[in-house]
């Protein structure tokens, strides 16, 4: 490092990966921040600058001196012991800077003398005080998966029939008879705990209803009008609880519901094709369900707005992925018991890794927010304007252009909800003289259609019909 060089960082200040000292001499707190640097992405520790920006320097004698502090507090007041770098730049008045390099650990989590966790925040440092935390660091090191977890769930929460099924089509083999084999067979697969209780992954691939035991790890869709959040005005919301496979289905059935429907030169009469591709969001999808951060207690938001679709995981991007690399098809396994579980045909997948490249070839308009503050990724797909649609050579469905093939239920059904948006399904079930069941299928036809939505929920909401 140049003088010109040291000048620019010191004229930066202090930070994440720059920290300040006029002299050390306590060799604890050296270790600590020592750790600090290794626990997080390291960096550099610039001893004979002050907090000001100044810098007095070091005379040799105090060079000696610090580089036998440093030689002691890396090797013997850091668990495990750290390989550090030291430069020494020389000042125009004969004076010495050094510069401390503290690489980015390979060993985490690393403690001080005492005990004590610590992790950079910002240009401070601070203790790690929760079990998160703790774990997260065992994640980040693959010391600790959060789908290896142990639950409270016994094996007489497994679904039976869906378990059984799935040995039968992946393993050829046969539900086992007796509870012992049973629990023996889920500890062999890693969906069990060495005292027989399901793991976070058995849980969420394999019992019937996850949501009783992990309540929070669900998936919370909105559609709204416009392009904004609302407070209370929504046109479709639903959340989705379940096995994994249940959660995928359903969320991606409330994606092609919201989604405009193109002829693209087919018939009136034909089906309308989706504005989006739907295997861009069956990758998009599996990515969240597999990739989250399941140590976060937050569920997967899925927000569709006039001119986008948001899909947000809790937990940014692991270790050192980032947004260009997962663009080039890199991946680091976060889950690595669910994606082996998602590649024997769990959930559609097509290879580790290949997920968001294979979205981006289908379609390019996708945006990704790798949010570390505030430990979210954001996949941010992109719709075009109707305008664009139609003049793209596509034309929009309209229900003036597909009325002709709506059923007489249908089509009074749609009268009815223009005359009085609050109407019932029991109301129109009488009117119609069909059953409520016949009402809701009919309805259900429409929406998927759009030619009919509904504007809040059952009880405060209207039907809206489209024009």
């Amino acid at each position: 490092m140049t003088t010109t060089e040291l000048q620019t960082i010191v004229a930066r200040g202090e930070d994440s990966s720059h920290q300040f000292k006029v002299d050390v001499r306590n060799v604890d707190s050296l270790a600590s921040e020592m750790a600090a640097f290794a626990n997080t992405n390291g960096g550099a520790i610039l001893i004979g600058v002050a907090d000001d920006g100044s810098v007095p320097g070091l005379s040799r004698e105090d060079v000696t001196r610090i580089n036998q502090l440093v030689s002691n507090a890396a090797s013997q007041h850091v668990r495990s012991p750290l390989t550090v770098q030291s430069e020494n730049i020389a000042l125009e008045n004969s004076r010495l800077v050094i510069v401390l390099n503290v690489p980015k650990g390979i060993d985490k989590p690393y403690f001080d003398k005492n005990g004590v966790i610590w992790l950079k925040s910002g240009a401070d440092k601070r203790r790690v005080n929760s079990k998160e935390e703790l774990r997260r660091l065992f994640q980040i090191s693959n010391q600790f998966h959060a789908d290896e977890l142990p639950t409270k769930a016994g094996i007489e929460k497994l679904d039976k029939l869906r378990f059984r099924d799935f040995l039968r089509d992946i393993y050829k083999q046969e539900y086992p008879d007796s509870p012992a084999d049973l629990i023996r067979l889920l500890q062999n697969m890693n969906l069990a705990t060495d005292d027989g209780m399901l793991n976070l992954a058995g849980v969420l691939m394999f019992t019937e209803r996850p949501e009783w035991i992990k309540p929070q790890f669900v998936v919370k869709a909105i559609r709204y009008p416009g392009n904004q959040i609302h407070v209370s005005d929504y046109v479709d919301t639903e959340d989705f609880a379940g096995p994994l496979r249940n959660i995928f289905d359903n969320a991606l059935a409330f994606v092609m519901r919201n989604l405009h429907k193109i002829q693209a030169g087919r018939g009136v009469n034909a089906p309308g094709l989706p504005e989006i591709p739907a295997s861009v969001f069956e990758e998009l999808l599996v990515n969240a369900l597999v990739h989250r951060d399941y140590l976060i207690n937050a569920p997967i938001r899925l927000f569709i707005f006039d001119n986008r679709i948001e899909i947000i995981s809790p937990g940014h991007l692991p270790n050192n992925l980032t947004i260009e690399k997962i663009r080039a098809g890199n991946s680091n396994i976060r889950n690595p018991i669910l994606v082996s579980y998602v590649a024997k045909g769990l959930l559609p997948y097509h290879g580790l890794g290949s997920g968001i490249k294979r979205a981006l070839e289908q379609w390019p308009q996708i945006d990704f927010t790798d949010d570390r503050d505030g430990c979210l990724f954001r996949a941010t797909v992109y719709r075009r304007p109707i305008g664009e649609l139609d003049s793209s050579g596509s034309t929009v469905e309209t229900s003036g252009k597909r009325r002709e093939s709506v059923g007489k239920a249908s089509g009074k059904i749609l009268d009815a909800c223009r005359e009085k948006s609050s109407v019932t399904i029991p109301e129109l079930a009488v009117l119609l003289g069909i059953t409520e069941r016949s009402v809701q299928r009919n309805i259900q036809k429409l929406q998927d259609n759009g030619l009919l939505r509904r504007v809040g929920g059952r009880k405060e909401g209207h039907w809206d019909v489209p024009e």
